[in-house]
């Protein structure tokens, strides 16, 4: 556990110890070294930063690198603004998204377009509709020649987003670029019906997966008015109903590593909860890592 709520001294063996409780092998992946600011500065437009759930560039690339080979396809069955579609095609491999909203599903053919000025060897294309009904928005000839899926649900309507202050950085704090644009976006079910669509999607996914490959899926627990909702939990209910099977649980750090000490990203908003949260004698910590839970097609 970290000393601080902002900083800690890695704790290997235990971090593999919890990841090895249910008999599953699992391994913590570096891809915190970097801000995001800085992963995506010249590779992703600059109206990117208005997504309010986007994955870590680098945990896409350290996937798609573990998980299949140049050639392949890799899908992201919710794309927001195509991260997992670009670091795909900058590794010569073939990007597929799906995205919900026409809003984002714009912002990744942007960010597919810039992928190819700046020189990326694979292709991507990117589909607008509902990835509950998978299947039929994709070409046919798609079907069982997905070699790996990398996405994330999405952890309710809101995010911590960015802050603002008026004049001269005084006044109140306040939030933007942290909601979901459409209403009628998962984001803003409750939390069985999110459960019940993540399972269609990987469903989805099952079906243009070839047999034996991956689906890798980045979740961590949040709370909602102080109750701690297990976001990952869901994800490993929802791949094994749809018919995929778990074999392996990652950490994804967030943070960077510096002489065996984490080195944090959190947001202002995060940084506040927890110091508001330890004031009020509930200690909590700052969340340093995602949950990477692997899963395979059978057959």
């Amino acid at each position: 556990m970290p000393d601080s709520p902002t900083t800690g001294r890695l704790t290997g063996p235990a971090e593999t110890a919890v990841l090895l409780a249910q008999g599953y092998p699992g391994s913590v992946w570096l891809t915190g070294q970097q801000p995001s600011r800085e992963l995506r500065k010249g590779r992703y437009g600059p109206e990117s930063i208005t997504h309010p759930g986007k994955m870590l560039p680098t945990i896409a690339r350290y996937a798609i690198n573990t998980y299949t080979q140049p050639g392949d396809t890799v899908l992201d069955p919710m794309a927001g603004i195509g991260t997992t579609v670009v670091e795909a095609m900058h590794l010569d491999r073939h990007g597929i998204g799906v995205e919900y909203e026409d809003r984002w599903a714009k912002l990744a053919a942007v960010n597919i377009a810039l992928a190819i000025t700046n020189g990326a060897t694979g292709t991507g294309q990117v589909y607008t509709g509902d990835s509950r009904h998978l299947p039929s928005l994709l070409p046919p000839q798609i079907r069982g020649t997905v070699a790996l899926v990398v996405t994330s649900p999405p952890y309710g309507p809101s995010t911590h987003g960015h802050v603002r202050t008026p004049g001269a950085r005084r006044g109140k704090v306040r939030k933007l670029h942290h909601r979901y644009g459409d209403r009628d976006n998962l984001a803003y079910r409750d939390h069985d019906t999110l459960a019940e669509g993540f399972t269609d999607i990987l469903a989805g996914c099952r079906t243009v997966l070839r047999p034996g490959r991956h689906a890798a899926v980045t979740a961590r627990p949040y709370r909602r008015h102080g109750e701690l909702v297990d976001i990952p939990g869901m994800v490993v209910a929802a791949g094994q109903t749809a018919g995929l099977e778990l074999v392996e649980e990652c950490v994804a750090l967030m943070a960077g590593v510096r002489n065996g000490l984490l080195v944090p990203r959190a947001s202002f908003f995060q940084q506040k909860n927890v110091r508001d949260a330890i004031a009020t004698g509930d200690p909590q910590w700052l969340s340093q890592h995602e949950d990477v839970l692997i899963f395979r097609r059978t057959h």
